[in-house]
């Protein structure tokens, strides 16, 4: 029963849609990695008013919205959720223009400014985490890691700011 418990609200895989995936730099492309890794150990996620878990996310850009494919551990599909890609938009283009910075700042500049970058580029993340649980409020719960690791994998995805 506790292993049922907690898979309950768990995903156990996630597909990105390759064709929405933006080819960014290396250290973007570590990050989406670590991400989807981190992710993979820990995460809480549940459908509400849906079945519970384990779950199986396709992430994907189609028609200028955010799908996700919510699959039952078996494959089935759960749910389809489309959020439109317009209230990510800024976030997304300031958080990398951030991360831009920071990778530059880190080969060239002292420590309080390597500091100061990367306090704004958790801050972003921040953002871009707290608009995405409100974007899915009433269709899935979440914590915040979850979220914040699901809003990399979101950048990861080609989306034109």
């Amino acid at each position: 029963m506790a292993a049922a418990a907690s898979t309950a609200r768990r995903i156990v895989d996630i597909a990105l849609d390759e064709d929405s995936v933006a080819r960014r730099t290396p250290e973007v492309e570590h990050e989406r990695a670590v991400a989807l890794f981190d992710l993979l150990e820990e995460n809480d996620f549940c459908l509400l008013d849906g079945e519970p878990g384990p779950y199986k996310l396709h992430i994907g850009v189609f028609e200028q919205r955010l799908v996700f494919g919510v699959h039952s551990g078996d494959d089935r599909k759960l749910r389809d959720i489309v959020l439109s890609l317009t209230p990510f938009r800024k976030v997304v283009k300031d958080y990398f223009l951030v991360c831009e910075s920071y990778y530059a700042a880190i080969k060239k500049l002292g420590p309080s400014q390597i500091e100061a970058l990367d306090m704004g580029r958790r801050g972003l993340h921040n953002e871009g985490s707290e608009l995405l649980r409100e974007r899915l409020e009433g269709k899935v719960e979440m914590d915040l890691d979850t979220a914040r690791r699901l809003f990399t994998l979101i950048c990861a995805l080609h989306i034109k700011a």
